[in-house]
């Protein structure tokens, strides 16, 4: 699996053990994560950023979008976030800066569709 096939899966990971172990698979210790409505550092905190985003979007799954770049340690790349097959319902842009071990020290994302509140 690549990068974001890893991230995606961390995503979409509903089991909190399973969900811990590719958080720590991806990111490293001192890891951050911020979007518009988070901003933590660590394992634990980034786990807890993915279990709130389940909880406030139940059933739905995160894939890949079409953007994907990457030089030096800096990827860029789309995901959509929908029901299984259908249109998404939130389009973001993550960012994502590597350490020297290939894990992410740091993901900066941005919301290029919400759905409606």
């Amino acid at each position: 699996m690549n990068l974001i096939e890893r991230y995606v899966a961390a995503w979409n990971e509903t089991d909190a053990d399973a969900r811990a172990k590719a958080v720590a698979e991806l990111w490293t210790e001192d890891g951050t994560y911020t979007d518009p409505l988070a901003d933590v550092a660590g394992h634990a905190g980034i786990a807890a950023v993915i279990e709130g985003a389940q909880g406030m979007f139940p059933g739905l799954v995160f894939t890949p979008g079409e953007v994907y770049d990457a030089h030096h340690h800096i990827a860029r790349f789309t995901w959509h976030l929908g029901p299984a097959g259908e249109e998404p319902v939130a389009i973001g842009f993550d960012v994502v800066e590597l350490a020297e071990d290939g894990r992410i020290r740091r993901v900066l994302g941005f919301l290029d569709k919400a759905p409606a509140a």
